[in-house]
């Protein structure tokens, strides 16, 4: 995988495990929806302080972003479409 493959698996894995949308990810990092919506699908670059910022909102270190997944590790679904109550 490339850097902006695992960039754009990590980031979707972690916002669904913690039932984020990439609206409110987006709103908490202090960045626009469609900066996330095109990392996830690896069609943008965003720098060092974005990043960090998208950590903090996961709750994680940057250098995680960039793991690989595990062998015959599925690839993160999206959360079930919709506005929560």
């Amino acid at each position: 995988m490339t850097p902006r493959d695992l960039l754009a698996w990590n980031v979707r894995k972690l916002r669904v495990k913690r039932g984020l949308s990439q609206e409110r990810l987006a709103l908490e990092a202090q960045l626009e929806r469609v900066s996330i919506s095109q990392l996830e699908r690896k069609q943008v670059n965003l720098g060092v302080d974005s990043l960090g910022k998208i950590a903090i909102v996961l709750e994680c270190k940057v250098f995680e972003l960039f793991v690989e997944p595990k062998s015959g590790e599925e690839a993160p679904s999206n959360l079930p479409r919709g506005r929560k109550p």
